[in-house]
């Protein structure tokens, strides 16, 4: 076994051994988790039959082995970039309708812990979030 395709083996099983320890600590979600021990694994086969891979780039048409593998590690970057921008974007929808929600149930707690017929006071209604009553905080 040539030296690089040690290396390869080597990064591959100690990236799964991270893996499994982040999701038996519960750091990483099942999905990703298991995303990453799949490469894992794939480049642990690569690694230990580089024969193979050969074939099968050469059955592609590509005269370079590792220019398929870079155009493939690649690709599979971009979709990871491209699921994450997706689960961000989502993140953020769901932390701006909590905000707003939370801005609601406080207006309502408000409105209920004042005594009936009084209405908030101007500073009342214009106090910024995390104020105590409406007071301004003194700034450092």
């Amino acid at each position: 076994m040539a030296g690089v395709h040690l290396i390869a083996l080597t990064a591959a099983v100690i990236t799964i051994a991270v893996m499994v320890e982040l999701l038996r600590r519960r750091q990483l979600r099942q999905k990703y988790a298991l995303m990453w021990v799949l490469v894992g694994l794939v480049v642990a086969v690569i690694a230990i039959t580089p024969g193979t891979f050969n074939d099968v780039a050469h059955r592609l048409g590509v005269i370079s082995p590792p220019d398929l593998l870079v155009v493939l590690a690649a690709l599979f970057l971009l979709l990871v970039c491209v699921h994450l921008s997706w689960e961000l974007g989502r993140l953020e929808d769901r932390s701006r309708r909590l905000a707003e929600e939370l801005a609601l149930v406080r207006k309502e707690v408000e409105d209920l812990s004042r005594p009936p017929g009084t209405t908030a006071s101007k500073e009342q209604l214009n106090h910024e979030p995390g104020d105590a009553g409406g007071h301004r905080q003194p700034t450092p």
